[in-house]
């Protein structure tokens, strides 16, 4: 291994530990010419997948720009960088493991919403509002009646009324959506006219 700084092939290990969820070793050097010190990284070298694109182009599967879409629709919801990492982590494995060596973006787009769905609900629609290309507050009404239908059956509630309440009964969280949602596209027809 050469210094990064003088070029020289000579060094010794100083330190040794596992990184990146035991995917990795990271070892911490020391230039036996310089002695100045640096980091390297073991990983293992998988096959690379090939990312076919919405409009027919490939490219390389970038785990680092997968990571950036999956922080920006976390921001501010309280998701941690672990979980994220951890998201980012099982999708690339499943995607290693496959025999096949070419994946959709839509395919890619897909893991990533049922990740978020079981962790954030406004994640998932921060990321789908991206992903699908929201063009208005319909898009928005589908995403979240997604949610409310997949979170009902999920704990095993029927999608209908609770039992005992009266017709129309929505719960608070549902209501506030409804009044969001109603209001935002009453506005919208209003200032459509």
């Amino acid at each position: 291994m050469q210094c990064p700084f003088c070029q020289h092939s000579s060094n010794r290990v100083l330190e040794s530990r596992s990184a990146e969820g035991g995917r990795s070793i990271r070892r911490r050097r020391e230039c036996l010419e310089c002695e100045r010190r640096f980091t390297t990284y073991e990983r293992i070298e998988y096959v690379p997948i090939s990312v076919i694109k919405r409009g027919g182009d490939r490219e390389s599967f970038d785990r680092s720009k997968l990571l950036r879409g999956i922080v920006t629709a976390c921001e501010k919801t309280g998701v941690s960088a672990r979980t994220v990492e951890m998201i980012v982590d099982e999708i690339e494995a499943e995607l290693q493991q496959q025999a096949v060596r070419e994946v959709t973006s839509e395919e890619i787009g897909e893991r990533v919403l049922r990740c978020l769905q079981q962790i954030n609900e406004v994640a998932y629609v921060r990321f789908a509002s991206v992903y699908r290309q929201f063009q208005g507050i319909r898009d928005f009404a589908e995403a979240l009646s997604h949610l409310k239908d997949s979170s009902l059956k999920k704990v095993g509630l029927p999608e209908g009324r609770p039992e005992g309440r009266p017709e129309g009964y929505l719960s608070p969280l549902w209501r506030t959506i409804n009044v969001l949602v109603i209001g935002t596209s009453k506005a919208f027809k209003a200032f459509s006219n």
